[in-house]
């Protein structure tokens, strides 16, 4: 055993020297970047991706290709982080599920920015004071988040990507304490209502307390001897909290889709969705009238909502996911239709599509 823990140790220092050879590496095309674009931005993502599709694929293993993606990004991250660190605003406070989606797609080296409101965020990648922010778009068993989609009104943002975080709570124990001796747990209503069942069968006696957030909750059972939170795995470490249970949730396969915002149009990935808003007013045949010109090209229309646009009375905002890029010829050729006869058509974006949740 002391002779392949002595391969180890060697395999580390290797792979520690072509960490830093890497940086380095990086560090000379962040250079080159600032000569021929001072003002531009060292962050690609088509490249990231590009580069994390190409080593997920020439895996052979064992080592496992989910743990392949994280390593690879954490160390982009880092790379990125040694030149210009990424602001990416999300909604706070630290340790949400929100701040869990922002670590899980641009790795623990960015400049995380809680902020207190959905439209804070949108304000702030709009000025310019992050570079990308995060926002909850829609909850497979909640339904949409309709405060996200009605702060796109009347700003200049884009959507230049998604994320599909499966939503799994964790028991998170006071340091010193024991699952039996739990005499409170705290958590978001939300949360307590998923995981009802099992609490009901591990800790009957146990008083539940609500909280504004699970990352509240968090916090709360830091100052609790005989507390415990239900919350996010992430807030587990930014509060001092140690795991006493794993995917306490009664019901599996909840996720959350969240909206990457930037300010730069995304190129074509090859597996593309966009999301845009059509304006009409309340008359006979409108929705038909919105719904023509996507069937006529075959276009696949994945989801649609309405919301009243509040600037006059019976107008709506439709928000509509098309699959496909908006430089796709039959993308294009229906949103030239949308806009010949609607009141508004404005493309939110078009970004990669995420299929699955990744746990």
């Amino acid at each position: 055993m002391a002779a392949l823990r002595g391969r180890i140790d060697a395999l580390d220092e290797r792979i520690l020297a072509l960490l830093n050879e890497r940086a380095r590496l990086a560090a000379e095309i962040g250079d080159q970047k600032r000569r021929v674009r001072p003002e531009g931005p060292l962050h690609a993502p088509a490249r990231e991706r590009e580069v994390l599709a190409r080593l997920e694929a020439a895996n052979p293993g064992p080592f496992p290709a989910p743990a392949v993606r994280a390593v690879f990004q954490e160390v982009m991250s880092a790379c990125l982080a040694l030149e210009q660190p990424l602001r990416v605003a999300f909604l706070g406070p630290e340790g949400t599920f929100t701040h869990q989606a922002v670590t899980r797609q641009f790795g623990l080296s960015a400049l995380a920015l809680p902020l207190g409101t959905i439209g804070a965020i949108f304000d702030a990648v709009e000025r310019g004071r992050a570079d990308y922010g995060v926002v909850p778009v829609e909850n497979a068993s909640e339904g949409s988040v309709d405060p996200t989609l009605d702060a796109f009104l009347g700003r200049q943002v884009r959507i230049v990507g998604e994320i599909l975080l499966p939503v799994e709570h964790a028991l998170l124990l006071h340091p010193r304490l024991e699952l039996a001796a739990v005499e409170r747990v705290y958590s978001h209503p939300q949360a307590l209502g998923q995981c009802r069942r099992w609490l009901e069968a591990h800790l009957p006696r146990a008083q539940t307390v609500e909280a504004p957030s699970t990352a509240e909750a968090a916090r709360l059972a830091r100052e609790d001897a005989a507390g415990a939170a239900i919350a996010a795995e992430l807030a587990a470490r930014l509060y001092d909290l140690r795991v006493g249970a794993e995917r306490i949730q009664d019901l599996g396969g909840n996720a959350t889709r969240f909206w990457v915002l930037g300010r730069e149009p995304v190129p074509p990935s090859g597996h593309d969705r966009t999301t845009l808003i059509a304006v009409v007013r309340d008359r006979p045949g409108a929705l038909l009238e919105l719904l023509q010109p996507i069937a006529r090209r075959g276009l696949s229309l994945s989801r649609i909502q309405s919301r009243p646009t509040r600037r006059r009375l019976w107008e709506y905002a439709f928000f509509l996911d098309l699959e496909g890029h908006e430089s796709d010829p039959a993308v294009a050729a229906a949103l030239e239709d949308l806009r010949a006869t609607l009141v508004e058509v404005q493309v939110l974006g078009s970004y990669p599509h995420v299929e699955d949740a990744p746990h």
